[in-house]
């Protein structure tokens, strides 16, 4: 069993276009609505693979009520924890040639009782997990160490931790050594501080959040293809993807991919990699179910090309 944890969830609201032109009324040719924040991502992805995961989030107002029933049609037990604020929306639009313009809302305020009580459900429930993915950004009113927090009390607990935040949160957690770190590269260059314009350079800044603490680094590199640096040594895996449809949630696709592999090695890192590239060839946020999958599209490479460049390098 896979936990996730989302301090920050939502409810997704995707819309299809045939045009983006501002100022103007535009009619959708096609519109979902999906749970949504990193950590319920994961968990969709791991129940739409087949394995059984527990969501913990906060939730609060109608649009908490209608994300955990979401969740629980996807055959996800949500744990939510109630707030007095209410679940943020997010928008995503989408045009014919893949382009996403996206509107993530602040969501609310976690007061310190919340809070705690957030950390008290991860404990309750992290009983028997495999793993506890602690996904996204932190809302107003948790500070930059609660993920520290957590992942301390879950390695008392003995629970292996992956960890997909960014920014002071992601700093702050390091010395906690969290069991897998996946950042992007973005998230990788500001963690240490510098641009990232090659494969190497983002090889460089893994092992340097692996020197600060974490245990293992799976970095995604965008459109080039993942990356993992673990003790056991590095590897790189990319994929053939002939058109993108979205690219929200591939992220998390491809760590439920990797943690339904078993969290380490090339196999690991091929699951993530197919996820991924699977996750990017559906409508808006929907996860990769075993069929939509295709192992064959996945490239590995004995060596790791050092000197590919990044699509966009990481400033």
């Amino acid at each position: 069993m896979i936990l996730t944890v989302t301090p920050n969830p939502s409810l997704d609201r995707t819309y299809e276009l045939p045009g983006l032109t501002r100022g103007a009324v535009l009619r959708a040719t096609g519109d979902r609505v999906d749970p949504g924040g990193k950590g319920v991502n994961v968990s969709r992805a791991i129940a739409a693979a087949g394995h059984r995961t527990v969501a913990v989030a906060p939730l609060g107002g109608p649009e908490g009520d209608l994300l955990a029933r979401l969740l629980g049609e996807y055959g996800i037990k949500a744990a939510g924890v109630p707030i007095t604020g209410s679940t943020r929306v997010n928008i995503t639009l989408v045009e014919p040639d893949g382009t996403l313009t996206k509107v993530n809302a602040a969501g609310p305020e976690i007061t310190p009782a919340e809070a705690e009580r957030l950390l008290d459900t991860v404990r309750a429930r992290s009983e028997g997990a495999d793993w506890i993915a602690c996904c996204g950004s932190l809302p107003r009113g948790l500070p930059p160490r609660w993920y520290a927090e957590l992942v301390a009390r879950s390695h008392r607990a003995g629970v292996r931790i992956a960890l997909d935040t960014s920014g002071a949160a992601l700093v702050a957690a390091l010395p906690e050594r969290p069991d897998v770190i996946k950042p992007n590269a973005q998230e990788l260059a500001e963690a240490v501080g510098r641009s990232l314009t090659t494969v190497g350079d983002a090889l460089e800044a893994a092992r340097e959040l692996c020197e600060l603490g974490a245990h293992s680094v799976l970095a995604s590199l965008g459109a080039v293809g993942q990356l993992l640096v673990e003790p056991s040594g590095a590897y790189f895996a990319g994929a053939r993807v002939d058109a993108v449809r979205s690219d929200v949630g591939a992220g998390d696709a491809s760590l439920a991919g990797f943690l339904t592999a078993g969290g380490q090695g090339r196999d690991a890192l091929s699951a993530a990699v197919a996820h991924g590239a699977a996750a990017v060839r559906l409508p808006g946020s929907v996860m990769p179910t075993p069929a939509d999958l295709d192992p064959t599209a996945v490239v590995t490479t004995a060596d790791i090309p050092l000197d590919l460049a990044l699509t966009e390098p990481a400033a």
